[in-house]
């Protein structure tokens, strides 16, 4: 008798606001100026997107300088440093901007406290293109830090005169502890609002804790260099839970169910819902499986597109 599954969906989950604008940023480039287009980095960290765009005509590089002088260039979701923007220009490469809404808002305030006269601190993970994006975006070298510890290891030269910034990619979650401990250490340090971190992290995180507590094995789909994915299967193992990082149904492994019931899926929010339906698609074919989805909330976001591709 075939094994019983029941495969639960989570909700939110996948592509978000900013990765969804990025990648039709690139789409409406090639059909409006054909190919080839070059774009900094991958537009968002997902090899099957990017290997997409790549047959549809994006070419990726990694640095500006890979770039025929003069060639359409996209910068990607993550943003990037000023030093970036000014080899495009001396390059005289015209640029289409497809940083997601939220990370130029970290910019943005960044730039602010460096008006401000305060000294710069970065909540995040050294060397992701986001946080040398930002850190790129002011003249003083901002410190960077990823963890409680770090807080009491650091050097400031202005503990009076400080603020913090975060990675759009971690969560109110991963965030409120290292803010804590700025806090004590350094009672007058600024920070942004709660609202201004991401939305769609908190919520694909809050979505795997409600899945954690109704399944037995979570499956994440998304690519290993995703830095929100990795986060979503190393919550999913805190809670309790066998959590496994894949990129689509041929990393699955079928020993994983040999004991489960249920099996949850949620993705990366730059992970195609193609590669969700392949997996679910491919346990049907191994098991009697039925699905369901567990919603934790609806979202409606949705950022203009820049006027260059429209």
């Amino acid at each position: 008798m075939e094994k019983k599954l029941k495969i639960v969906l989570a909700s939110p989950r996948g592509f978000c606001a900013g990765v969804d604008r990025a990648i039709l940023i690139v789409e409406k480039a090639l059909k409006k100026f054909g190919s080839p287009i070059y774009v900094r980095h991958e537009i968002v960290h997902n090899k099957h997107v990017v290997e997409d765009l790549t047959k549809k005509g994006a070419i990726f590089v990694d640095e500006v300088e890979q770039i025929p002088k003069g060639a359409l260039t996209i910068f990607s979701a993550h943003g990037v440093s000023d030093k970036v923007e000014a080899d495009a220009k001396e390059r005289g490469l015209p640029v289409i901007d497809a940083t997601c809404p939220l990370v130029t808002k970290v910019h943005l305030s960044a730039r602010k406290h460096e008006n401000l006269g305060r000294q710069i601190i970065m909540i995040g993970h050294k060397g992701h293109a986001e946080v040398e994006g930002t850190t790129g975006r002011v003249k003083q070298e901002v410190i960077v830090i990823s963890s409680e510890k770090d807080v009491w290891e650091i050097e400031v030269t202005q503990p009076e005169n400080l603020a913090y910034v975060t990675q759009t990619t971690l969560s109110v979650d991963e965030t409120q502890s290292i803010i804590a401990a700025l806090k004590i250490r350094f009672p007058h340090i600024l920070g942004p609002q709660t609202q201004d971190i991401c939305y769609a992290t908190q919520n694909r995180q809050n979505a795997v804790r409600l899945l954690a507590k109704n399944v037995d094995v979570i499956l994440v789909v998304g690519s290993k260099n995703s830095s929100n994915s990795n986060r979503l299967k190393d919550l999913g193992e805190e809670l309790g839970t066998h959590a496994y990082l894949i990129d689509n149904e041929h990393d699955i492994n079928l020993e994983w169910f040999r004991s489960a019931e249920s099996v949850g899926i949620t993705a990366g929010a730059s992970a195609p819902e193609e590669l969700v339906q392949g997996v679910v698609n491919y346990l049907k074919a191994k098991f009697s499986a039925t699905t369901e989805d567990l919603i934790d909330k609806e979202e409606h976001v949705k950022f203009k597109l820049p006027v260059e591709v429209l």
